[in-house]
C-alpha cells in the first residue's frame, strides 16, 4: 500500500484544578479559540470544543503520528499560561493533573458532537464527577476512586 489512510477520533475531557468553577462565560469563547489554535498548530483537527465552568470537552481528529499525551499537555500548559497572562482569574489558574481520552468510531462522531454541544443541558441532571465516572465505566476503564479527583 503506497499511502497511509486513517480516521482517528478522540473525545478528550479535562478539568480545572480542584474542579473549581473558574472558566467564566465572559472569556470562555476566547479560551476555546485559543485552544483551537494550539490544536491547529499541532496539525490536528478540532471538531468541537465546549464545556462547563469547571471542565472542557474536545472532539479531535488526529493523524497517526500524534502523541495524544503530548498534545493534551501542550493544550493545558499553553492555555493555563494564557489565562494567567490575561489575568482572567484571581490567583493562579491551573488544570487538574491528568485527562480522559476516549476513542470514537466514525459512526458515533455525530452523537459525540451533539453530546459536547449540549453540555449545559447534560449538567442540569449530572455532575462532572458523575459524567466522568460514567465515561470510565462505559469504556470499561479500570480506576481507583481515591485517585480520580485529587486536588493536586
Amino acid at each position: 500500500m503506497a499511502n497511509t489512510y486513517t480516521q482517528l477520533y478522540f473525545h478528550i475531557v479535562f478539568a480545572v484544578k480542584g474542579r473549581n468553577n473558574l472558566i467564566a462565560v465572559r472569556w470562555k469563547d476566547e479560551l476555546y479559540k485559543y485552544i483551537t489554535g494550539i490544536i491547529s498548530n499541532k496539525n490536528q483537527k478540532l471538531m468541537i470544543i465546549n464545556g462547563m465552568p469547571n471542565h472542557v470537552h474536545l472532539l479531535i481528529g488526529t493523524k497517526p503520528n500524534c502523541n495524544l499525551s503530548d498534545l493534551v499537555r501542550d493544550i493545558k500548559a499553553n492555555s493555563s499560561k494564557w489565562i494567567n497572562e490575561k489575568q482572567f482569574v484571581n490567583g493562579k489558574f491551573e488544570w487538574q493533573t491528568g485527562f480522559g481520552a476516549f476513542t470514537v468510531s466514525q459512526s458515533a462522531v455525530n452523537n459525540v458532537l451533539d453530546y459536547i454541544k449540549n453540555q449545559e443541558e447534560h449538567h442540569q441532571v449530572k455532575t462532572f464527577k458523575e459524567e466522568y465516572i460514567g465515561f470510565l465505566k462505559s469504556y470499561n476503564i479500570e480506576y481507583k476512586t481515591e485517585y480520580l479527583f485529587t486536588d493536586d
